[in-house]
């Protein structure tokens, strides 16, 4: 095959599978190198960015996807009459961020961090995509671990969680490499933590987006 039909098959085939589609897939089903492939797609991005299209091909991890134009947003939601998603609260998006920079982890590890109840939001962030079940910890209990999806990549724009900007070092102790939490400026006292509980709905309080909260951590706002 020429080299434009190599990008046609990787056209069609992503087309075809909705889904993402691992890069050894590809490269199995077209029987030219991993790199061979990545060569073609970065062409084929390039090619949508320059005619101004509609769809473009993006990268999760080491999966690609097929998928539209983030500023044709509207109109893709209008034809297919799709609601707008609610956007977290608080409680869900400091979750969501706890398991991002901190995977796998168990529930118990982000109910340490954040001194509450946090059965509810995981549960809710669960059925949203944004975060899933990664296996269970070998201890007694043999409790779930959860980490990110390759919906949570998407809802960033970012290909890894490579991506995701660094958390700030606590100068003040050296140079020991420890992470700041995420939410230090954000403690209360045992007592009024202990009054405190997730289970609620997660979208009883909207306070932002996804986006927002982990830069909000991450500027130690």
């Amino acid at each position: 095959m020429t080299e434009k039909e190599y990008r046609s098959s990787i056209e069609a085939i992503l087309f075809a599978a909705g889904d993402p589609v691992d890069g050894k897939r590809l490269s199995e089903a077209l029987d030219i190198p991993e790199s061979a492939v990545k060569t073609q797609l970065d062409i084929l991005i390039k090619e949508y960015a320059e005619m101004e299209r509609g769809i473009t091909i993006i990268q999760l991890n080491d999966a690609y996807q097929m998928v539209s134009v983030k500023q044709f947003a509207p109109q893709v939601r209008k034809a297919m009459d799709l609601r707008r998603n609610i956007p977290l609260s608080q409680a869900a998006m400091e979750v969501l961020a706890v398991i991002a920079y901190n995977q796998p982890v168990t529930k118990s590890f982000v109910e340490q961090v954040r001194g509450v109840d946090c059965s509810g939001v995981i549960g809710s962030l669960t059925t949203k995509g944004l975060i899933e079940e990664k296996g269970r910890l070998e201890l007694p209990g043999r409790p779930l671990l959860y980490g990110t999806t390759d919906h949570f990549l998407r809802c960033f724009s970012i290909r890894s969680l490579d991506e995701l900007p660094p958390i700030p070092k606590d100068e003040d102790k050296g140079d020991r490499g420890k992470q700041l939490s995420i939410f230090e400026n954000e403690q209360k006292p045992e007592n009024e933590q202990a009054s405190q509980s997730d289970t609620t709905n997660d979208d009883d309080t909207v306070t932002g987006t996804v986006e927002e909260i982990v830069s909000e951590a991450v500027e130690g706002k």
